[in-house]
């Protein structure tokens, strides 16, 4: 039965207008009121729409919930630099970003950011 399922996926945020504003105007995607109140859909190209939802006690992610394949991830982060998105700086033994927040070890190049929520999400190298 769940095999079947076409399946979405859901995240909470603390403030809906703000979130809205966030994944229209700053990350141009289309961005629909849901079916009950106070939700939105999020339409990501070629995918079910994915759920967010408003919640008062809400705590961030502190992992990736959304990664957005990009063709020309320096251009990208660029682009989300211009429209005041501060993208995150790690400096760990197995990962650590270079002076323009992109992380070129083993594997894919990465750039990660949040969301006004506080939910963490990247740009990743096609």
């Amino acid at each position: 039965m769940v095999n079947k399922s076409k399946a979405f996926s859901s995240f909470s945020v603390d403030d809906i207008v703000k979130a809205r504003e966030f994944y229209t105007n700053v990350l141009g995607l289309t961005v629909k009121e849901g079916g009950m109140e106070g939700i939105l859909e999020l339409y990501i190209k070629e995918s079910n729409p994915v759920i967010i939802y408003p919640k008062p006690n809400h705590e961030p992610a502190s992992f990736t919930i959304l990664n957005f394949p990009v063709p020309d991830i320096e251009e990208a982060v660029s682009s989300l630099k211009d429209k005041g998105v501060i993208f995150e700086s790690y400096d760990y033994k197995e990962l650590k970003t270079e002076s323009n927040n992109i992380f070129r070890g083993d594997g894919p190049h990465i750039a990660w950011f949040k969301d006004p929520a506080g939910n963490i999400l990247s740009i990743i190298q096609e």
